[in-house]
């Protein structure tokens, strides 16, 4: 009897460490994960204080929570369960969408850079900001909103493909339970921090009023630290993605059976990976910068494609409206001649009438009531002659 619960103990001990060993490896899994993904995740906290500039400073951080909201359902209850799906029965299929996802982000980081650059125009987000009345606040709240968690979609997918991607070979439950780990975490983390830079200016202002001078002092260092917060993420998120799109496209290839560009970037890693101490770094680092260098490349590639493409649209728009104009500038020119001609034509005609009537008055004087001459080719002969 003892024997038989000291067994059941033995198994509870055994199943217990079992469970804890699961956990350490899910949240060794999502810590791994996160970390991955963080290239996107610095950008989409530079990109979303933009979504709430010009608002309400008292509707910022309820903006904020609905679209962290609608952030968490994009990545639990649309993407997760797509992207788990594939991951089990289409698992070939990861690779070529998680470089897809790559080649995004290397895009929108050579873009970022054009832009900086002056190749080419800003995107000018259009304001959102309501003047009148609640209804048309609320509105203009919904397309804020809106128009954010369409952003953060796209971004949420590749922060869920490229954390699925590094636990892959964790079985369906644990995928899913570290993906919705690194969903809730990474929403949390992403939103808090956008609701802290957006307060920022706020609470340096709250306490530049306070009393002591070292308050107002650090009040007002907030209130300056602020745009280059901004612009300081602005710049790593570019770097981030350029870094994290050229590892997911140089890992992407080497799976795709194209091994010479990693075999070149792992050739170079060996020497400084030997060093004691710091080679796990410096290998790291080498990787990066090279990933860095390919990201930027690619994504300039696709970038110089798509801005090609796009100019070649606008040119082609614009000589099909330049020939509807000039067409129909022709069409309006040709009654305008026809009409200036029926013009002189009614002006000679109304100087015929003129002169005829002017004539008629002179035969009425000449022969009184009588009837009406007979003008002949020399009226003036019969005239003398009459």
């Amino acid at each position: 009897m003892a024997g038989g619960l000291f067994a059941l103990l033995d198994d509870v001990a055994a199943l217990v460490k079992l469970s804890a060993a699961s956990l350490d490896d899910v949240a060794a899994g999502a810590s791994r994960a996160s970390i991955k993904a963080a290239g996107v995740v610095v950008d989409d906290a530079a990109v979303t204080p933009k979504f709430v500039e010009g608002v309400d400073p008292k509707r910022e951080l309820p903006i904020i929570k609905r679209i962290a909201l609608g952030s968490l359902v994009n990545k639990i209850l649309v993407i997760l369960p797509i992207i788990l799906l594939l991951s089990q029965f289409l698992p070939w299929l990861l690779t070529p969408l998680l470089m897809v996802g790559g080649t995004y982000l290397c895009f929108e980081g050579a873009e970022k850079i054009f832009e900086k650059l002056g190749w080419i125009k800003h995107h000018e987000e259009p304001k959102k900001e309501s003047k009148h009345g609640k209804k048309n606040d609320s509105d203009a709240e919904k397309k804020i909103v809106r128009s954010a968690i369409t952003t953060d979609f796209v971004l949420s997918c590749e922060i869920m493909v490229i954390a699925l991607n590094e636990v892959a070979d964790e079985t369906l439950l644990s995928r899913a339970i570290i993906l919705v780990i690194v969903a809730l975490g990474i929403t949390v983390g992403i939103y808090g921090t956008v609701g802290l830079i957006v307060k920022m200016d706020d609470i340096g202002l709250h306490m530049a009023k306070k009393d002591k001078p070292g308050t107002q002092k650090f009040g007002r260092f907030l209130v300056k630290a602020m745009p280059k917060l901004l612009a300081g993420l602005s710049v790593i998120g570019t770097f981030a993605m350029l870094w994290v799109g050229g590892h997911i496209i140089l890992v992407g290839t080497d799976e795709l059976g194209f091994n010479a560009l990693y075999d070149f970037v792992h050739h170079l890693e060996e020497p400084v990976a030997a060093i004691a101490g710091v080679g796990g770094f410096l290998g790291w680092l080498v990787n990066t910068f090279f990933s860095l260098i390919l990201g930027a490349i690619w994504g300039g590639i696709v970038a110089g494609i798509a801005i090609g493409f796009t100019a070649l649209l606008k040119s082609g728009n614009k000589d099909d409206k330049d020939h509807k104009d000039s067409t129909g500038q022709e069409d309006d020119e040709v009654p305008a001649d026809m009409a200036a001609a029926e013009s002189s034509a009614a002006d000679a005609s109304s100087t015929a009438d003129s002169t005829s009537t002017a004539d008629h008055g002179a035969g009425s004087a000449d022969h009184g009531a009588g009837p009406k001459p007979n003008y002949a080719p020399n009226p003036g002969k019969d005239s003398s002659g009459s």
